[in-house]
């Protein structure tokens, strides 16, 4: 009730169809850009929808006069956001991008939902195309931000890892002149060269910058454990020692704030991530690894890293394609699968066009996911660690599902992206 619906459209839909429904089940106004709709005192016509909605998210942010911390990145940026936003809400009272609703739409969407009782902004900014993070920096005007890292995700959009790069530091771009702030991993060599080439107030961390000292997992604890100099242990609910950065980063900015140490580490410890990228899955039968939301080169190949460091019996890896890689499919996939025939793991199934042509027979292969569920329907998993790994669309989340049908009860617990 007396809220304001946005007519917003794209090839599938159309919100101007809807407007006036929406006045009748209680809004106050609807937004529109159809002027074959009747006349209205509720109808409040523009140019376009979208714009209007970006345009009065932008002024809504000045008024609140809050810092906005920015975070984007190939790989973790969506883990990276939640361990920032428990940090910081120990003791202020945050907006945060609300799972990954990080695009042109989402962005502006999560800076209405902040009020004059908001302290501090955190928004998660994702992108598929060179230009897209500096529009969504002009919207949100953010003073500090954060780049997890550079990969090879998108480059059917980005063009090359090159776009990919160029895309991420228009973040960097913005806080230059805007003499804003930015958090950096001074151990990774890109980031560092990014920061170097600008006149920026930068802040470092970093496993080697803080003296990191991370605690082999064992059976009774699998998880990322580290010591940290003037922190208590740190000891997380997150699978890999490559989340080692992303809960640097929220450390950072927390000490930043001035978050004291204690209460930074029990929000990293307590935290448990609930935005379905990955779960682990202990069944009496089988422990399943399901990191399904998404996959690129870079999260691919630091999945199966950390999977063959993983102290357990009996491995098997289901791989689901990488999506949206465009010409440099076949090139990255034919590198996972020499990845694979490096590792100790024998036990691997592949899901997909892309992977069952880089797998050239070496590997059992499935062309979709229907055909693994008929698998494992006619020949249950007994025993085994497997990790499940693939893009949104190839719906390897699917087979977690059947899994759990099959095996009985499950204790999930959420994960890195």
């Amino acid at each position: 009730m007396g809220c304001l619906f946005f007519a917003l459209k794209g090839e599938r839909f159309n919100g101007n169809l809807f407007a006036l429904q929406a006045l009748d089940e209680g809004a106050a106004y609807a937004i529109v850009d159809d002027a074959s709709l009747p006349a209205h005192p509720q109808l409040l016509y523009v140019d376009n929808v979208l714009v209007a909605l970006q345009t009065i998210a932008r002024r809504h942010r000045r008024t609140l006069k809050i810092p906005v911390i920015a975070i984007t990145g190939s790989n973790g940026k969506t883990t990276t956001k939640e361990l920032i936003a428990r940090v910081l809400a120990t003791r202020y009272k945050i907006g945060v991008t609300q799972g990954n609703l990080n695009n042109h739409i989402g962005l502006p969407c999560t800076l209405l939902q902040m009020d004059a009782a908001t302290q501090i902004g955190i928004v998660e900014m994702g992108a598929n195309h060179v230009g897209e993070i500096a529009a969504l920096c002009r919207i949100a005007e953010p003073d500090f931000g954060v780049i997890t890292n550079i990969g090879k995700a998108h480059l059917e959009g980005f063009g090359s890892l090159e776009g990919v790069k160029k895309t991420k530091s228009e973040l960097y771009d913005f806080l230059t002149a805007q003499a804003g702030t930015v958090f950096y991993n001074a151990d990774n060599a890109i980031l560092s060269e990014m920061v170097a080439v600008r006149e920026l107030h930068a802040i470092r961390y970093g496993a080697k910058e803080n003296a990191v000292q991370i605690i082999a997992p064992d059976a009774a604890h699998p998880f990322l454990r580290f010591i940290l100099p003037g922190y208590p242990a740190i000891e997380t609910n997150l699978i890999g020692a490559y989340n080692t950065d992303n809960v640097l980063a929220a450390l950072a900015i927390g000490k930043y704030f001035n978050v004291p140490a204690g209460a930074a580490a029990t929000a990293i410890n307590t935290y448990v991530p609930e935005n379905n990228r990955s779960q682990l899955i202990r069944t009496a039968h089988n422990t399943v690894i399901m990191d399904a939301y998404n996959a690129n080169p870079s999260s691919m190949a630091a999945a199966i890293e950390n999977f063959v460091q993983l102290p357990a019996s009996n491995k098997m890896v289901i791989l689901g394609d990488m999506l949206e890689l465009g010409p440099d499919a076949a090139m990255e996939h034919a590198a996972i699968i020499d990845l694979i025939a490096r590792s100790p793991v024998q036990n691997v199934w592949l899901v997909g066009r892309l992977f069952t042509q880089a797998a050239q027979n070496r590997y059992c292969c499935f062309d979709s996911v229907d055909a693994v569920k008929a698998r494992l329907a006619a020949a249950p998993l007994t025993g085994v660690t497997v990790l499940i790994k693939g893009s949104r669309g190839i719906g390897l989340d699917r087979l977690a599902r059947e899994l759990e049908m099959a095996c009985g009860d499950c204790l999930n617990y959420d994960f890195v992206d």
